[in-house]
């Protein structure tokens, strides 16, 4: 923000509610505390206090509670002033007009959490870590936007950096004296070093599958020949009529999703078009869907008529399909001729129930999270998982260091060497925004929301 201006945006939902809160970031802060308060001293900081807010034509507005912030000692690192009045939007309109009125600015989106990287409070990984809690729709979003808020991934490219710092002292060394000077084990130079830490950034870029799913949830498919009970599945996953059930077969023409929750994942559920020769170019279309749908899919139901033979599938949806990601459901075992199908995908797990008698879903459930947990791999606590933006910055890195390689193998020069490993340091340092790049800045930021 310019100099001197003092920013003002509501910081909880718009709309009705018990308490509002309302944020202010910038030097006027502690004079405007006590002009809304009317007190005659300045507020206490870090101190909620209790008072009525009378506006500059000396109206009562509302009563209030204010804390202030002062002393750098806030979440921007400049002055901050908060007010939680009640939450009509009434209300709430009559201070922020009064506020601007007094010379407050209107924040931009995201513009309290750039103040506070600009500031020096948070690196730039942690700063879209806030809006990652934000929008976190799963506990294992909430999990890693933590650890990102609280600097795994800063550390983590602390880390790197040393490494990388190492490797060009190393290099120095291995440059400055004759191999016969080195002790034994850097008679290999810096090159195996190099090796270490590209192979290193490379795994930590692999990360980015995971923040993919944090975000999107993990998109699993129910597939299966018509009449086997898919749309039923996905009713009694969900708990309600989500899917159209018929005895006809080639009711669901298309795919229809829905959400659940499966323990800490969030689960985005395809209900897709029966597996089979269509009748109509319509019944068509919807199988290509299915097969479309499956190339991007992270797991799968494959639901089976247990009285029924077995199915043949596509080679294109078999191709996606593996013991490690999908979880064959053996349904309608109250019929009379239903039978054991194990010898059908013999490596895959599979799972018998009932869903006429609602029978074994709950099991159902508990096979298919565990089938998620191992065939994800998820990073333990503490594990670091990396976004698009640190992605393609640890890319550069990596380019960097396979160049750096490429010289140190063919005797080039130390001085362009080590130019190669100071620019992989400087991408390195863009993931936690030790970088001028005010267009990037601009970008990442107004997808925050306003008071943020």
């Amino acid at each position: 923000m310019p100099n001197g201006e003092t920013i003002v945006a509501l910081s909880t939902p718009p709309g009705e509610s018990a308490i509002a809160l309302i944020r202010l970031s910038g030097p006027d802060c502690s004079a405007l505390g006590q002009a809304m308060s009317g007190r005659k001293s300045p507020l206490r900081p870090r101190e909620a206090q209790f008072c009525k807010y009378l506006s500059a034509k000396d109206k009562l507005l509302d009563e209030v509670v204010l804390t202030y912030f002062g002393d750098g000692r806030s979440f921007t690192g400049e002055d901050v002033l908060e007010i939680a009045c009640h939450g009509n939007p009434l209300i709430i309109q009559n201070i922020l007009e009064d506020l601007l009125a007094r010379g407050c600015r209107a924040a931009e989106p995201g513009e309290f959490t750039r103040t506070a990287f600009l500031n020096g409070k948070m690196d730039l990984s942690q700063a879209e870590a806030v809006a990652d809690l934000i929008h976190a729709r799963s506990e294992r979003g909430i999990e890693a936007a933590q650890r990102q808020l609280h600097g795994s991934v800063g550390r983590k490219m602390s880390e790197l950096t040393e490494k990388l710092l190492g490797v060009m002292a190393h290099l120095e060394a291995y440059i400055d004296f004759p191999e016969e000077d080195l002790p034994g084990e850097d008679q290999s130079g810096p090159a195996a070093d190099l090796r270490a830490l590209t192979l290193e950034i490379k795994a930590l870029i692999e990360t980015q599958h995971y923040n993919t799913l944090l975000h999107d949830g993990v998109k699993a498919l129910i597939v299966g020949e018509p009449n086997v009970g898919k749309s039923s599945l996905i009713n009694a996953l969900v708990g309600s009529e989500r899917s159209i059930v018929s005895e006809m077969p080639g009711t669901t023409r298309d795919y229809v999703s829905a959400f659940i929750m499966l323990d800490a994942w969030r689960i985005e559920i395809l209900d897709t078009a029966g597996l089979h020769e269509a009748g109509d170019k319509i019944e068509q279309i919807g199988i290509n869907h299915t097969i479309e749908q499956s190339e991007t899919a992270d797991s799968f139901l494959l639901v089976l008529d247990s009285a029924a033979p077995s199915p043949t599938l596509p080679p294109a949806l078999m191709e996606r399909m593996r013991p490690e990601n999908t979880l064959v459901v053996e349904n309608k075992t109250d019929l009379e001729n239903s039978r054991e199908m194990s010898n059908f995908l013999p490596d895959y797990r599979h799972i018998r129930l009932s869903l006429r008698q609602d029978n074994g879903v709950t099991a159902l459930r508990q096979s298919w999270l565990e089938l998620i947990e191992s065939s994800l791999n998820f990073p333990q606590m503490g594990g670091v998982i990396v976004n698009a933006r640190h992605a393609a910055a640890l890319a550069e890195a990596v380019d960097c260091l396979e160049l750096a390689s490429e010289k140190l193998r063919d005797g080039e020069l130390s001085e362009l060497i080590a130019a190669d490993l100071r620019d992989a340091v400087d991408s390195i340092g863009k993931v936690v925004g030790k970088v001028d790049n005010e267009r990037m800045l601009d970008s990442l930021f107004k997808q925050f929301c306003i008071g943020k």
